[in-house]
């Protein structure tokens, strides 16, 4: 293991000073209990094809701040945000500088698989937790690191059964190619495929379009068509989203029943307007769920963001990751380090959420319940209204 790549804290240097040298010196960055300033760095991605997801996660944290007087555990919060971009490339040199300069004592966010498997081990070595808002890919090792979204393989395991009972026929299978996108399809295709589920696509392999080069999605749509599929599943999300909804609408393949994960999310929906009508979904959220904990949600983001009245599945997953961190510090004890915050996540129980109270399984991801949503006309526009439940997964 290299060495820290942190300074020695000035809260060290003080006692130090003053002939006072504690262990807690060897930990990370270390604050008082009464009620210190602590710095969140928040990674995500502002600009590209996901920015939109991105935009969502810094949204969703930054609600759940101001929700609680600006705090987290009772510490003033100095939320710390750098882009991710679009690739672990980009996002690395933006995680070192919240972990060298910024010193921070968790981290949160990040938009793509690529970038969490990059990411996380670099933290795990400077034993500062990282509480991720979005998909995840499969890990070996998960200390230090833990997920308020899911595993990007779950949205299309836990819809691929409902689709195997209601389609009378093959399903065509696309998504971009890149980890993001092969884990997302790939929990799809495993998971309909050992059903009993046929793929519509030429050798039964899913199509892959180059990310995020693919803005032309016209040729596909040629293609599905000719396959004879009865229905779609696609993964897409962002400035991608949009591209394909509005040129699935206007493709010889519209008649075609269209399912997916995160076609249809946040403010791509307005984006996609009237072409966006009928197609379902699947996530683990919706606006419409009824528990307290949701309207206390949709209330505060509708306060903050009335431009855009609907909170997505990102925001909220990025809003628990900010209760997550609240519940931690405040358990941490009288002084706080990266440590101690991450030790306490793993002691927390139920966590009540806008979703539904959820906990961390052994893999440190969510047991959580997903939906079918289908877009719809509502009172606020256009909606991913929920139709219902679909599965349980984690554990």
């Amino acid at each position: 293991m290299r060495a820290s790549l942190r300074p020695a804290t000035a809260a060290c240097v003080a006692v130090i000073a003053t002939g006072m040298l504690t262990s807690a010196c060897g930990e990370g960055p270390a604050t008082d209990a009464s009620a210190a300033p602590i710095k969140i760095g928040l990674l995500a991605t502002l600009h590209g094809t996901y920015a939109a997801v991105g935009t969502d996660i810094q949204r969703g944290f930054e609600v759940y701040l101001q929700s609680h007087g600006g705090k987290l555990g009772g510490h003033p919060v100095d939320l710390k945000v750098a882009d991710e971009g679009d690739s672990a490339a980009s996002a690395m040199p933006a995680a070192l500088n919240l972990v060298n300069d910024e010193h921070i004592v968790a981290m949160t966010g990040i938009v793509g698989g690529g970038t969490v498997a990059a990411v996380a081990p670099m933290l795990r070595e400077e034993h500062i937790p990282l509480v991720s808002a979005n998909g995840r890919p499969g890990m070996d090792t998960v200390d230090g690191f833990w997920s308020t979204s899911f595993t990007s393989s779950d949205p299309g395991t836990a819809i691929a059964p409902f689709i195997k009972s209601t389609v009378a026929g093959p399903v065509f299978v696309i998504g971009p190619d890149y980890q993001g996108g092969r884990d997302e399809i790939g929990g799809f295709v495993n998971t309909f495929v050992a059903a009993g589920g046929k793929i519509a696509n030429p050798g039964g392999e899913p199509l892959w379009t180059p990310f995020p080069a693919t803005t032309n999605f016209m040729p596909y749509f040629d293609q599905i068509k000719r396959t004879g599929a009865k229905a779609i599943y696609a993964f897409y999300a962002g400035k991608a989203a949009i591209d394909f909804v509005k040129q699935y609408r206007r493709s010889d393949a519209r008649t075609i029943p269209l399912y997916g994960a995160f076609l249809t999310e946040g403010s791509v929906l307005k984006e996609e307007g009237d072409a966006a009508v009928g197609i379902s979904t699947v996530a683990n959220y919706s606006a419409d769920l009824q528990n307290a904990e949701n309207d206390r949600f949709v209330a505060a983001w509708r306060q903050a963001h009335p431009e855009s009245p609907t909170p997505t599945t990102f925001a909220m997953a990025s809003y628990d990751a900010a209760a997550v961190l609240d519940r931690a510090i405040a358990a941490a004890g009288p002084r706080l380090t990266p440590e101690a915050i991450n030790e306490q996540i793993g002691r927390l129980g139920d966590i009540p959420s806008p979703r539904g109270a959820w906990r961390f399984d052994a893999n440190h991801g969510p047991i959580q319940k997903w939906y079918l949503r289908q877009v719809r006309a509502g009172e606020q526009g256009l909606t991913n209204a929920l139709v219902q439940e679909l599965a349980t997964i984690g554990g």
